[in-house]
């Protein structure tokens, strides 16, 4: 779940194409939505049957959407209320390149869903026209498709602000110094709440993993797909794990890399208080790297020299923001990277020893929004606004203050890097206008085939525990665990015990017989 600066803080996804064969998927849950999700479930079948009769006009991309050829680019139509299939309807922005092995070796189509909430997953076929080896035989076997879901980047894209001034910093310490500051902060989350509602009010309410879900059931059949082959990274597991519980039938292969606890107690409220914890132990990870390494980075030879370089420089940046521009929040928001993902431990370092050299510009330009970058910054809004709706719609959330402040109070004791930053982030879903859903009960509906799950063991956006509780949940399914690894998203990385193991699943359908644990990839070489 990818995080970016919001509000006043750090922070930062088909099969029978018959009716018939829609409507066996089985409804969600037996609650009191019971006779909506049937209708929901109907409507599913409605509009997958029409996607899988008009098919997609695939074209060469728009020049500005920055996919070269030979990748093309098409629309699938799908209404925004799965309850009222003859109602409004929104276009699903797809792409594709073609498997590039022999007609005999095809085997369909491979969607993708990098995560977020918001995230685009139009990127993914680039993984052929960029020749990345990890994924050359996979490619041999699929078509690689990608999405916008709903309300991201090309399909009918929603806002909560505008774009200049979500960006804009240096925005306030996320850490609250007084009960006035934490005052502050809640009016900013309030507004940012009352934002989306104005500015994404009809669609705002369908902005949701459930419908998400049922969009790529739609992509599916559009593809003309009878099963869905699928890989997800981290919110893409949750939209994975749901739409596997609603329509296990209609799936082939699913790998779920760098998992969300699908538990509903932990949808969303807790999933970000878990994050909290793992955040700081991978980003005492990294420190004790750069202090490995200090020979090159000169911050310390010792974690906690490393560590108190780090708080040196968070208290000058909230005495006076570097440059102007980058205070406490948006170092947040940088150094958040490296415990994020392995390959940004050199960068960061090396912004950091530049400024502790004397030089601080790596590090202003590295950390500081840029407002003349109107795309990015128009990008950035919007994947903010995907992740805030689909967090607070998906379940119900606290709306005790209290509550909230006590929990971050308590965690921000022994794990201050991210805690309040996050806190502030998630907070408009305390004061949400729109409708909540009940949380999935994630679980193995009949038809479901063994899933993949890959884990780095010290993930810290989406904790080990997440992807125990996944497999357990769904019968059958296998866990590669990356021993002594923490990086988020590892299929992507190269480690040969792991991407031999994907790729046999994925163009072989082979899982092996027990779970199974990796070594670590390379640790980065400053």
């Amino acid at each position: 779940m990818r995080r970016t600066t919001a509000l006043g803080s750090a922070g930062t996804l088909i099969a029978g194409t018959l009716v018939v064969g829609a409507l066996a998927a089985p409804a969600a849950n037996a609650d009191s939505n019971r006779q909506l999700r049937d209708a929901e479930s109907i409507g599913v079948a409605v509009a997958a049957a029409r996607a899988a009769q008009s098919g997609i006009d695939w074209q060469d991309c728009p020049e500005d959407w920055g996919l070269e050829k030979p990748i093309q680019c098409g629309w699938v139509t799908v209404p925004v209320d799965y309850a009222k299939p003859n109602g409004k309807k929104i276009k699903i922005a797809v792409d594709r390149i073609g498997a590039t092995g022999t007609p005999a070796e095809r085997q369909g189509a491979l969607l993708y869903n990098p995560g977020g909430p918001g995230g685009s997953g139009l990127r993914f076929p680039r993984r052929v026209t960029t020749k990345n080896a990890i994924w050359a035989n996979t490619a041999k076997a699929y078509d690689f498709v990608g999405f916008d879901p709903r309300g991201v980047g090309h399909s009918a894209p929603i806002s909560c602000a505008d774009p200049t001034e979500f960006v804009k910093g240096p925005k306030a310490d996320p850490v609250p110094d007084t009960e006035a500051d934490k005052l502050a902060q809640r009016k900013l989350a309030a507004e940012y709440a009352d934002g989306c509602a104005e500015r994404s009010g009809d669609i705002l309410p369908y902005i949701n993993t459930l419908n998400t879900a049922r969009d790529l059931d739609v992509v599916r059949a559009a593809l003309g797909e009878k099963k869905l082959n699928y890989v997800g990274v981290s919110y893409g597991t949750y939209l994975g794990a749901v739409y596997g519980t609603l329509f296990p039938g209609h799936v082939r292969r699913m790998v779920l890399d760098s998992v969300v606890n699908p538990s509903t107690r932990k949808i969303w409220y807790e999933v970000n208080l878990d994050q909290d914890i793992a955040f700081e132990g991978r980003l005492k990870d990294w420190m004790a790297w750069v202090a490995q390494n200090d020979a090159a980075y000169h911050l310390g030879d010792t974690y906690e020299e490393v560590r108190q370089q780090w708080e040196t420089l968070r208290a000058a940046a909230k005495k006076e923001p570097l440059g102007g521009k980058v205070g406490p929040a948006e170092l947040v928001g940088f150094f958040q990277n490296a415990p994020y993902y392995d390959s940004m431990w050199k960068p960061v370092a090396e912004a950091w020893s530049a400024y502790a050299a004397g030089d601080p510009q790596p590090l202003i330009d590295s950390a500081a929004s840029d407002p003349s970058d109107v795309a990015g910054n128009t990008s950035a809004e919007n994947g903010n606004a995907v992740y805030t709706a689909v967090e607070c719609n998906d379940n119900r959330w606290p709306t005790s203050w209290r509550k909230w402040d006590r929990d971050n109070s308590r965690l921000h004791e022994q794990y201050p890097f991210m805690t309040w930053s996050n806190a502030w982030m998630n907070l408009p879903c305390a004061t949400w206008s729109a409708p909540r859903q009940t949380a999935v009960q994630v679980k193995t509906g009949k038809g479901l085939p063994p899933v993949l799950i890959a884990q780095s063991e010290r993930d810290a956006a989406t904790p080990y525990a997440g992807a125990v509780e996944l497999h357990k949940r769904f019968k059958g399914s296998r866990l590669i665990t990356e021993k002594d690894a923490g990086s988020h998203g590892i299929t992507n990385l190269l480690n040969p015990c792991l991407n031999t193991k994907v790729e046999a699943y994925l163009v072989g359908g082979k899982l092996d017989a027990t779970d199974q644990t990796c070594a670590p990839h390379a640790t980065p070489k400053p």
